[in-house]
């Protein structure tokens, strides 16, 4: 399934901006061999590694340990992370970093791991709480700087200045960014994703391609981020399927990894939209897996969305989509449902045993979510009502 477009933005107006990478990309297979030479140029001596025990397993913590030993470099880990992070996971790392007192971090993993690592970084260097950075901008002080290393291609959080928290208590995701916590690093070595378990890889490949498509069209895209979107859409819609297919297909790795991360720069500068909104009050309230829940929301957003944004929509359909559809974004939308249905992920919220019951109190949830606010068509409740029923077939 390729796109076989390259999107062109020169049809559409551009917009004023104001941008500045906070973040180093270095990119190749092997590249983790680098990470000590990396760790020594920012002059830390004792570092503290954020990872989970999956992590461990797969041998990638110790593969990073021994690059760290050989150039003398104290190393603590701490590998308690879970998914979808919470304030409790956080607070058992900020423990083990009190103890350790690191000169900087390294978030080794999926977007867990790496943002977990930021939040410890905002409680440690800040103080508080959590809930004290929910929001943008309110860390006061300096941070450590931070090492990512992302072994999924998925979140693109090394390249984001947020972290993503669950409240232990409520199970209520904040975003807590500051441009302080961006990382001064992002390590992009796409052999550290084979070992992705091939659900893993099509969960994380539909939140990335989520990225990509809903950043292209936000209410505060520039033409910078819109750069960004379009590369990353050609390089993950032409190859998530492989991905999942052949896993060790290191180019498939390496054009997701890299598109990956490209949306998240993309995200950095223009926000996500409403399907995000959707799926975290299904992840909330039902365990779904975050990528499984967008890809049963995405293509009921676009639809929704067509009526705004349906010119933006036209530069990313598939050439062989184009005729299939009487719209841009219904062609987009099918394109989107076969490769849902292509990789194997669910196609309906009936499938994951969602109660049409709850969708007042999901929808409810979905217009509280900060991302409802980026969605280039505004949606009330009874909007959010309406496309989670449609999400049901």
């Amino acid at each position: 399934m390729q796109s076989g477009r390259k999107g062109s933005l020169q049809s559409h107006p551009m917009r004023s901006f104001d941008y500045q990478s906070f973040t180093r990309l270095v990119f190749g297979r092997g590249k983790i061999d680098s990470l000590g030479e990396l760790v020594c140029e920012s002059g830390a001596r004792r570092v503290l590694v954020v990872s989970d025990p999956g992590i461990v397993a797969a041998g990638h913590v110790q593969r990073a340990l021994d690059v760290l030993n050989k150039e003398n470099v104290e190393v603590i880990l701490f590998d308690g992370v879970e998914e979808n992070p919470t304030t409790e996971h956080v607070q058992n790392g900020l423990d083990c970093a009190r103890q350790c007192q690191p000169d900087l971090l390294i978030g080794l993993g999926g977007g867990s791991s790496m943002d977990c690592a930021k939040g410890i970084n905002f409680l440690y260097t800040n103080g508080g709480q959590m809930a004290d950075y929910w929001g943008v901008g309110k860390a006061t002080k300096a941070m450590l700087p931070m090492i990512a290393i992302p072994t999924t291609s998925g979140t693109g959080s090394e390249c984001q200045s947020f972290a993503l928290i669950a409240d232990a208590a409520t199970h209520q995701k904040m975003a807590c960014g500051d441009k302080k916590a961006a990382c001064r690093v992002a390590l992009l070595d796409p052999q550290l994703t084979l070992s992705q378990p091939v659900d893993v890889t099509k969960a994380t490949g539909m939140d990335a391609l989520s990225h990509a498509l809903e950043t292209y069209v936000t209410r505060v895209r520039t033409s910078m981020s819109q750069l960004f979107s379009v590369q990353a859409w050609n390089l993950i819609s032409s190859n998530l399927l492989q991905a999942v297919r052949c896993p060790n297909d290191v180019e498939a790795r390496e054009a997701m990894l890299l598109g990956s991360s490209l949306a998240g720069l993309a995200i950095e500068n223009s926000m996500l939209g409403s399907t995000h909104a959707c799926a975290n009050p299904l992840t909330a309230h039902y365990g779904i897996t975050h990528g499984v829940a967008i890809g049963l929301m995405l293509p009921e957003v676009i639809r929704f969305n067509g009526d705004e944004v349906s010119d933006l929509y036209a530069d990313l359909v598939p050439r062989t989509y184009k005729e299939s559809a009487d719209n841009p974004a219904e062609a987009l939308a099918l394109f989107v449902e076969n490769l849902r249905s292509a990789v194997g992920l669910p196609e309906s919220l009936i499938e994951c045993g969602i109660l049409k019951e709850d969708i007042t109190r999901l929808a409810q949830e979905a217009g509280k979510q900060w991302t409802a606010g980026f969605n280039p068509r505004s949606m009330d409740e009874s909007d959010f009502e309406s496309v989670y029923h449609s999400a049901c077939t």
